[in-house]
This record gives C-alpha cells, sequence and structure tokens, in this order.
C-alpha cells in the first residue's frame, strides 16, 4: 500500500512540474517541419504558377504556323539551358532516388528544371507542372533534413512530403495529393512507405493553403463535369465495362511511348538537338489539333463545353497521345498526368459518340480513372483525385473503374523505377 501512495505521489509531482509535456508522437519539433516544408512547398509552388501563367499568356498570341516555330525555339532554348545547367532527371529519376537512394533528392539542377520546364509547358507542350515542382519541392525537403542532420527514414519523408505537397498544391486535394506521392513510388504496394504518410498529409494541408493564398485560385472543382444523379447499382458494372476503353488507351499510352523512347534514344545527338525536333512534331500537332497544345488544364473544359464529331474525336484521341508521347520522350520537362485525364475524357466522349444515350459523366469519369491508375499504378489516389478536380462526389463508381484500370495494366510499369528491382536510372 505504502508503495502505491509513493507511486501516486511522485505521478501528481510530474504532472505539477510538467503540467505542458506532449505527447511527441502527437506535437513535437518535427511536426513544425513538416507544416515548414508544406509552407515553403506552397510558396515555391505559388511562385511558379503564377510566372507560368504569364509565360503562357504571352506566347499563347502566337497563333497559326507561328506555333510549330515557337515550340520549335522552346525546345532548342529549353535544351541549351540543360545542356549547360545540368539534367534534373524525370519522374524516374525521382523514384528510383526516392527508393534507393534514401529519399535524397538532389536540388542543384533545380535551376534548370525550373527554367526549361517554364519554356516547355507554357509554348505549348503536352505536360503539366507537377513533375517539375515535385522534383524541386521534394528535393528542398531534401535540402532542409541535410541542414538539420536529419538522417534515415526521416530524411525520406520529409523528401516524400515535399513531394506531396507539390502534387497537392497543383491537384488542390490535401488527401488525394498524398496517397499520389505515395502510390507512385511503387508498382504495387501502395503504403510501402507508410511512416511518410503522417508527415506528407501535414506538409499537403499547409501547401494547399498558400497556393490558394498565393494564386487566388477558387476552391472547387477544376472542371465543369455534367451533373451525375443518384448512382444505382447497375453503374458500379457500366463503370467496370467503360474502364475498359479507358485501360485500353492507357495500354496504347504506354506502347506508344516505348516506341518513341527507343526512337529518341537511337539518335545519339546533344539533348538540345532532340529537344528541337521535338518541339517541331509537338508544333506540328499542335497546329493541325490546336486542342492538344498545353497540358490540358483549361483544354478539357473546352472539351466538356463543345459538340464535337466521333471523327474529330477519335483524330483528337490519337492526336494527344503522340503529343504526350513525343513531349516526355524528347527530353521536354513536365509531367503527363493531367494530360492522360484529358485523354480519358477525350475516350469517354467517343464512347459516349459511338453509343449515344449513355451516362455521360459516368463514361467519362470511369475512362479517366481507369487510364491514370493503369499507367501511374496510383489507384486510391486516383479515386480522390478525380472527385475533388471533376466534382463527382460518388466515390464508389469510381473506385471500380479505378481498380479495373490498375489490375488491368501492364506486368511491366511505364515508370521503370516503381518496379522492386534497383536500377540504374540514366540522365542524357
Amino acid at each position: 500500500m505504502d508503495f502505491k501512495r509513493r507511486r501516486l505521489a511522485v505521478t501528481l509531482r510530474n504532472q505539477l512540474n510538467y503540467p505542458l509535456q506532449f505527447n511527441p508522437f502527437v506535437f513535437s519539433k518535427i511536426f513544425l517541419l513538416w507544416v515548414a516544408i508544406g509552407i515553403i512547398g506552397g510558396i515555391i509552388a505559388g511562385s511558379y504558377w503564377i510566372v507560368l501563367e504569364g509565360l503562357l499568356h504571352f506566347l499563347a498570341q502566337f497563333q497559326g504556323l507561328y506555333v510549330i516555330l515557337v515550340m520549335a525555339g522552346a525546345g532548342l532554348l529549353a535544351g541549351l539551358i540543360i545542356h549547360f545547367l545540368g539534367d534534373p532527371g524525370e519522374m524516374d529519376l525521382i523514384v528510383n532516388n526516392v527508393r534507393f537512394k534514401g529519399g535524397r533528392l538532389e536540388p542543384k539542377n533545380n535551376p534548370a528544371m525550373i527554367l526549361s520546364s517554364w519554356l516547355c509547358i507554357a509554348s505549348g507542350g503536352s505536360a503539366g507542372p507537377e513533375a517539375p515542382l515535385v522534383q524541386v519541392v521534394g528535393s528542398t525537403g531534401t535540402w532542409i533534413a541535410r541542414k538539420l542532420k536529419i538522417r534515415g527514414e526521416d530524411l525520406r519523408s520529409l523528401s516524400i512530403a515535399g513531394m506531396a505537397a507539390a502534387f497537392t498544391a497543383l491537384f488542390g486535394a490535401p488527401l488525394g495529393g498524398t496517397l499520389f506521392a505515395l502510390e507512385i513510388l511503387h508498382h504495387k504496394h501502395v503504403v510501402e512507405y507508410y511512416q511518410a504518410l503522417i508527415p506528407a498529409f501535414v506538409a499537403s494541408c499547409s501547401s494547399y493553403v498558400i497556393f490558394i493564398l498565393i494564386t487566388h485560385i477558387g476552391i472547387g472543382p477544376t472542371w465543369a463535369f455534367p451533373v451525375y444523379a443518384a448512382p444505382e447499382l447497375n453503374d458500379f458494372f457500366y463503370a467496370m465495362l467503360y474502364a475498359l476503353a479507358g485501360t485500353a488507351a492507357g495500354w496504347l499510352f504506354i506502347f506508344t511511348v516505348r516506341q518513341c523512347r527507343a526512337v529518341f534514344k537511337k539518335f545519339r545527338v546533344p539533348i538540345y538537338v532532340k529537344m528541337t525536333a521535338g518541339g517541331l512534331l509537338i508544333g506540328t500537332i499542335a497546329y493541325y489539333v490546336p486542342l492538344t497544345r498545353y497540358f490540358s488544364h483549361d483544354e478539357l473544359n473546352m472539351l466538356l463545353e463543345a459538340q464535337f464529331t466521333l471523327e474529330y474525336l477519335l483524330l483528337l484521341l490519337v492526336a494527344k497521345i503522340l503529343a504526350i508521347a513525343f513531349t516526355v520522350t524528347s527530353g521536354w520537362r513536365g509531367g503527363f498526368i493531367i494530360p492522360l485525364f484529358f485523354v480519358g475524357a477525350t475516350v469517354g466522349m467517343v464512347v459516349h459518340a459511338a453509343f449515344p444515350g449513355q451516362n455521360l459523366p459516368l463514361i467519362m469519369v470511369s475512362c479517366m480513372a481507369a487510364i491514370n491508375a493503369c499507367v501511374t499504378r496510383t489507384p486510391i489516389s486516383t479515386i480522390i483525385l478525380l472527385s475533388t478536380l471533376t466534382g463527382f462526389h460518388q466515390f464508389i463508381p469510381i473506385m471500380f473503374a479505378s481498380l479495373t484500370g490498375f489490375f488491368l495494366a501492364p506486368k511491366t510499369p511505364l515508370i521503370n523505377a516503381q518496379l522492386g528491382v534497383k536500377e540504374e536510372v540514366r540522365v542524357d
């Protein structure tokens, strides 16, 4: 009994002496570091976006045949920047470094990534700003960790937190951006780095707020999708059926990218020559099919608002896949996630035009979910991202479509570093 009394007295004395002691798992100094990385990521993403919008408006005035000249010139200039300032690599390199090099993303080539991606995206390349910002913000997390002498899994978590902050700023979905940063690191295991989930989520939330404050982009769906009525049981089966079309487009996209990559690798020429050739190809496609120009952030709304024939939609589908493939394989910098959503939406409109009377919003969102899950291997985050971007708040049909695309994807992923085997990712 005396022992219990003494133990109670010690406990009470400790509570009086340390009344503000927090549980370190819930609140600690590193929590503030996660918030800081999110804030820094939001500032970087917001600043990047403002400059990008200015360049987009300036270069958009060049139309007609000038499009080809502008894009060839942008490819040459961006290639020269990379040639002289250093090649920052692409998503393959980012995933490889996170998985096999302890999460260390090198910030030394960030100036080349920023400048070249501005030119590539603003001139009309079919690639978005998500990949450049993931590299820049993720490597900033690595740099901060090194300065604070943080090592091991904590360093990897800070790098992933920076990646998530970048995804969130552009997609406007903190939870979706968090899961996407984790899912894209592996072709099978969604939560391989589960210890980075909370750091990534905290950084995503703070990044989202800062990005909105800087850019003044409204909170809400990015694309004005048709209204979807209350789901019925049959819709889940229809979602899987429509997802087959999206998955087929994903296979076609992966095949096209691999073939284009093999062709460009055969030419042992400097990077600026490849990027100039890429600019000529992308510019020519944009001249004949203007809706393929840019990374489809605004073009998807144009696709939703207009009425197109089945023949034009098929032409647009093929042209956009080629434009993305030429962009990502010729050395142009940018990500293909939003362009993939555009391809998925186009596939959905093709299906609807071929079989009128079907549920258009369900077809489109199913195809968009399937192609993205098929190509990027991110079935869970795709559900949340699409729901946020389209305002399609019925999760279950998107879940069925996303899982269909994921499980019917090719065995070998497009992003080779997602495989479970370490490989050398060469930087040209």
